[in-house]
């Protein structure tokens, strides 16, 4: 049974009802966290990788055609935007005439359908806490459900454990706080334990695509499927070259000791190797979290491995109340789902556009989907309308909480689309047809007020 820590943990995830094959795969990295485990992916264990890209590729229509008809498809939609002040699902959030996240994958989805004639399904992988929410919010779309499958399905969870004894917290102001997701690595635990994972293979769906709901750029492109087919690749994951605002991200890389290729996140980065990490030159690559895999070879390594995938560690040390620096240190044990690049033999990585990752994590992001440096045509697909996506830094003590950031944009987001940098300190509202030219700045010390109509710009 081994630690006294680990019966407990056991103890408090079979009394929630959690599913065995998660609590087998939290055994798993207990044993390696109690052992002295810390996941870290040193800079001299590993060399820069290369890779083709998506542009260079050929890939047949029929070829295309033929894949995206067996392409099931799978949208991480867990989180609740607690960082931008949200209490909901973070996709259920307004992106544009009155379309959220989740209005705009579900429109992608069936307009896919008809153009192919493919059952393309969509599910979630939702939490306990953005479940109920986001099902009624779906409950519009009629056609979305493919019969034999599921909508959904749901993440697992953990304990957090007391840093300095490795023991399940108790947090009697919040029982929730006592618990957490285990990292999205843990969509593969959880399509083995729910049967999903049999059922798709039972359905004849020969590709997953699998991304993050926050991500619009992430569609489930015919183009992509026919090159995955192509590869007879077990496992893939599309990339995209890092920026400077990729610096603190994470990356590709070859390990030297086998040659496959790894994912380090920041979380498994010495502090040694932080300039390595942060090097644009030397780590070229970082994950857009669009991952493709094969459902058959999938189920076969998760047999042979007793449903414990295998995927390298992330030690995690938080407050037991993240929003609380009083509260007890806590040690979440997570994994990352694309660091199952490295478990496949035969993996690959393809380079593609940045209009396939358009991630929301900040209301920085935000207003930028909702300007018009991006157009929704009648296939609900993002198309990007300037040359460059504009920097935006919002001052975060009046633009951070997605009610704040709200209030000082009434008339919807300025025009953006000549916009190379957008940077707001202070508190500004900005009115309606605002224009922002080149790189404009914008500063002060008290409530202003950007007039419906100007046009900013750094000669202004």
């Amino acid at each position: 049974m081994g630690s006294a820590g680990l019966t407990k943990a056991r103890e408090k995830m079979m009394a929630a009802g959690v599913d065995e094959v998660a609590i087998e795969t939290f055994a798993h990295y207990y044993r390696l966290l109690e052992h002295g485990e810390t996941g870290m992916i040193p800079e001299a264990s590993i060399e820069p990788v290369e890779m083709e890209a998506l542009a260079d590729v050929e890939v047949a229509e029929d070829v295309a055609a033929e894949a995206i008809r067996h392409t099931a498809v799978i949208k991480l939609n867990g989180g609740l935007g607690t960082s931008m002040g949200m209490d909901r699902a973070k996709s259920l959030l307004c992106v544009r005439r009155g379309l959220s996240f989740l209005d705009i994958i579900a429109r992608q989805v069936l307009h896919l359908r008809g153009e192919y004639d493919a059952p393309l399904p969509l599910i979630l992988m939702n939490s306990f806490r953005t479940s109920s929410d986001t099902m009624a919010a779906l409950a519009r779309y009629e056609d979305l459900p493919v019969a034999g499958l599921p909508l959904e399905f749901l993440q697992n969870k953990e304990p957090k454990l007391l840093l300095d004894k490795l023991t399940p917290v108790s947090w009697p102001k919040d029982p929730d706080l006592e618990w957490c997701p285990p990292g999205h690595g843990d969509l593969y635990t959880a399509l083995r334990g729910t049967g999903l994972l049999d059922r798709l293979i039972e359905a004849g769906y020969r590709h997953v695509f699998v991304s993050n709901s926050d991500n619009l750029g992430a569609v489930p492109d015919a183009r992509v499927a026919g090159w995955f087919a192509q590869t007879g690749a077990p496992f893939a994951i599309e990339a995209v070259r890092r920026t400077p605002s990729d610096r603190k991200g994470g990356h590709f890389a070859r390990r030297r000791s086998d040659g496959r290729i790894v994912l380090r996140e920041t979380a498994q980065t010495l502090e040694e190797d932080r300039a390595a990490l942060a090097d644009l030159t030397r780590h070229r690559f970082s994950s857009t979290n669009n991952l493709w895999f094969d459902p058959v070879a999938m189920k076969r390594v998760l047999d042979e491995r007793d449903g414990v995938l295998g995927l390298p560690m992330i030690r995690n040390v938080k407050h037991v109340d993240p929003g609380d620096s009083r509260s007890p240190e806590v040690v979440q044990v997570e994994t990352a789902m694309g660091a199952a690049v490295e478990v496949f033999e035969g993996s690959r990585l393809i380079e593609v556009g940045r209009d396939r990752f358009v991630p929301v994590k900040t209301t920085n992001d935000l207003l930028v989907l909702r300007s018009d440096v991006y157009d929704i045509g009648p296939d609900f697909v993002l198309d990007q309308t300037s040359e460059e996506v504009p920097f935006v830094e919002l001052d975060p003590a009046h633009y951070k909480l997605v009610g704040e950031f709200d209030k000082r944009f009434p008339e919807g987001a300025p025009s953006m689309r000549k916009a190379a940098a957008l940077r707001v300190a202070g508190d500004w509202t900005f009115g309606k047809g605002v224009e922002v030219i080149g790189e404009v700045s914008l500063a002060a010390d008290a409530p202003r007020r950007v007039q419906p109509g100007a046009v900013l710009s750094a000669d202004a």
